[in-house]
């Protein structure tokens, strides 16, 4: 086993149950086997934070939240570990990791579908008083167990643009897979947060002819555009997304979902990402769908290879990524941050080691 960096304590931004939160002290620990421990230096704030403090996503309490990192690993267990991609993980590494510790052994992991493990633990969503205390980003530190999913990151791309790679751009990339081949495919994109302008850019990538982002938010038309997309449109604009082939849902919101639906083509196809809350129900007419050949699919969560896809997204969307994250607060600064909604940037982050 490798030895840790000379610092041996750290410090932890711990959630205690509604708006309020302490820092923490603790000693660096020593991984066990096949475990990583990684010194955070930067960290991004996902929606489903915000919502998790809010009170609209249960979360354990108290326990550390966060699951888009990125980070440098300083100290590794016996058997070592490898990348998605098979390469030796290092001490001294720059990696970020994906939001799941699948077991690798039961019925759904051995037929692919990692992401929804039986014995599944998530990062950032685990107990700071359980067996993975160190679970979250919002830390100085974080362990990363056998089965959480690790990917380098290439020397030329910013931590801005790396971290939220762990989630917002994994799950566009998932989407984007689900839905099959899109090479030639009309495509919209309800939703132009950063899981659905990281969906155009996946969109764009994997071959559609056009890309449209629909978003009541008229700020986000124009990062669209510059993300690639042919158009931007307004929710109630009934001309400038339909009728389309393939569809991704990232607001999570009903009247959206509907209404993408009702865009589809003939053989349509629409994968549902945001629907992470019971914001409500949709109603759904079972013979439109049968008649329109239309195939609806969700996505939650992601496979690792859809990490490493995304790593390699960045290469050449990186830059722009970066933009869209806030510049990085200290862990004592976090908490004012983590109650109220971003406004200028689409992700807020923290720099744990400020």
């Amino acid at each position: 086993m490798d030895d840790a960096t000379e610092t041996t304590t750290g410090t932890a931004l711990v959630w205690t149950g509604g708006s309020d939160f302490e820092l923490r002290s603790f000693e660096q620990p020593r991984p066990d086997a096949g475990e990583l421990l990684v010194e955070v230096h930067l960290a991004t704030v996902c929606g489903s934070d915000l919502h998790t403090v809010s009170g609209r996503r249960p979360g354990p309490c108290p326990g550390i939240l966060g699951h888009e990192a990125v980070g440098v690993v300083v100290a590794s267990g016996a058997d070592g570990r490898s990348t998605v991609d098979g390469r030796p993980v290092e001490v001294g590494d720059r990696i970020v990791w994906g939001v799941t510790a699948t077991c690798g052994a039961c019925d759904r992991c051995r037929s692919g579908r990692t992401a929804k493990c039986r014995n599944l633990r998530k990062v950032g969503h685990e107990p700071f008083e359980g067996p993975w205390p160190l679970s979250g980003d919002m830390s100085t530190h974080v362990i990363l167990p056998p089965g959480v999913a690790v990917v380098g990151v290439p020397d030329g791309v910013a931590d801005a643009a790396a971290a939220p790679a762990g989630c917002a751009l994994a799950t566009a990339v998932a989407a984007v897979e689900a839905l099959g081949d899109v090479r030639g495919a009309r495509a919209v994109v309800w939703g132009l947060g950063l899981v659905g302008l990281s969906a155009c850019v996946a969109l764009l990538a994997a071959g559609a002819a056009t890309v449209t982002g629909v978003d009541p938010d008229p700020g986000r038309h124009g990062v669209a555009v510059a993300f690639g997309a042919d158009a931007a449109a307004l929710p109630d604009d009934t001309t400038a997304a339909g009728p389309v082939d393939v569809a991704v849902e990232a607001s999570g919101d009903p009247a959206a979902v509907a209404a993408a639906i009702e865009r589809l083509d003939v053989g349509g196809r629409i994968v549902l990402v945001g629907s992470v809350a019971p914001l409500g129900t949709v109603t759904l007419d079972p013979e439109s769908v049968v008649r329109r050949l239309l195939t609806i699919t969700g996505v939650h969560n992601y496979e690792p290879r859809h990490l490493l896809r995304a790593v390699e997204l960045l290469t050449t969307h990186g830059d722009r990524l970066a933009e869209l994250v806030a510049p990085p607060v200290g862990l004592g600064e976090l908490p004012q941050l983590l109650t109220t909604p971003p406004a200028g940037h689409l992700r807020r982050s923290v720099d744990p080691r400020r």
